[in-house]
């Protein structure tokens, strides 16, 4: 395993992800299936599900706090800014400190480079939102992610999945 070639999976990762629409409905199915497996799992973990004008999912497992709730705005933030999942602009970027290098002039209140930020990508239209988890090492909450993403959309996760570290 390395970093470029978990970037390459990212990448096809995103490029088929893909949703035919993309609303209330699909949203909050999305959501309830995080949730699920968060409680099964008893993962301790804040969901987002959004377009970039509203929340339309969000939940507050037991064992997360509010600054997961943070957590998750600033890679809300990272993921609209960069057209990227979190997870790939983090590996991208490489910091030790898991901010931006100065030079980019994102605020490390607002943004962050940690795993987590996935792109709602609407066939047709481009990406139009995000789903965010935190609460995680940043490898598992973009695991988490694709891996609701791909049950959600009927995809092989199998194929898509980065090897365990």
């Amino acid at each position: 395993m390395s970093i470029e070639s978990d970037l390459a999976l990212i990448r096809r990762q995103e490029a088929a992800i893909v949703f035919d629409r993309f609303d209330e409905e699909q949203a909050f199915l999305l959501g309830a299936r995080l949730r699920e497996h968060a409680v099964r799992d008893g993962l301790p973990i804040v969901i987002d599900v959004r377009t970039w004008d509203r929340a339309l999912f969000f939940a507050a497992l037991p064992g997360s706090t509010d600054a997961n709730a943070d957590w998750v705005r600033r890679k809300v933030n990272t993921v609209r800014r960069m057209g990227r999942s979190s997870y790939r602009a983090a590996l991208e970027q490489n910091t030790p400190d898991g901010l931006f290098p100065p030079r980019h002039g994102l605020d490390p209140k607002d943004f962050v480079l940690a795993g987590g930020g996935f792109p709602i990508r609407l066939a047709g239209a481009g990406i139009v939102g995000c789903v965010t988890i935190s609460g995680l090492p940043q490898r598992q909450d973009h695991a988490v992610v694709v891996e609701a993403l791909c049950t959600h959309l009927g995809l092989d996760h199998a194929a898509l999945a980065l090897p365990a570290e």
